[in-house]
């Protein structure tokens, strides 16, 4: 099963620059070490965020779960990094009631 809606997922400046690859975050910080490490910076942001909506249209949703705000997807596979790198990630979309498609609520290494 594929995430609905894939050409129109959507992924917010703020969960990128301020969470993703924000290395003084409380809960983000260990995510910005792991994807700046892998060659994305805050200052292109927009590569990050585009690397993960390629993710969530290319990718199986490998779990669904149903929750208050609406269903959770978790896709899981390899993501195109700078440098030609392929690293295994978890992405979690959810898709609020009344929207069109999923938005991005966090992405993080997978370990092997």
């Amino acid at each position: 099963m594929k995430l609905p809606n894939p050409d129109k997922l959507m992924v917010e400046r703020e969960k990128i620059a301020d969470y993703l690859l924000n290395p003084a975050h409380r809960y983000g910080a260990s995510k910005a070490r792991f994807f700046t490490g892998m060659g994305f910076r805050i200052e292109a942001w927009e590569h990050l965020a585009e690397a993960l909506r390629e993710h969530g249209r290319t990718h199986d949703v490998a779990r669904l779960r149903e929750t208050g705000f609406g269903p959770h997807f978790a896709v899981e596979g390899e993501l195109t990094a700078p440098h030609g790198r392929r690293p295994r990630v978890r992405t979690v979309w959810q898709l609020d009631e009344g929207a069109v498609a999923p938005r991005l609520i966090t992405a993080y290494p997978l370990e092997d």
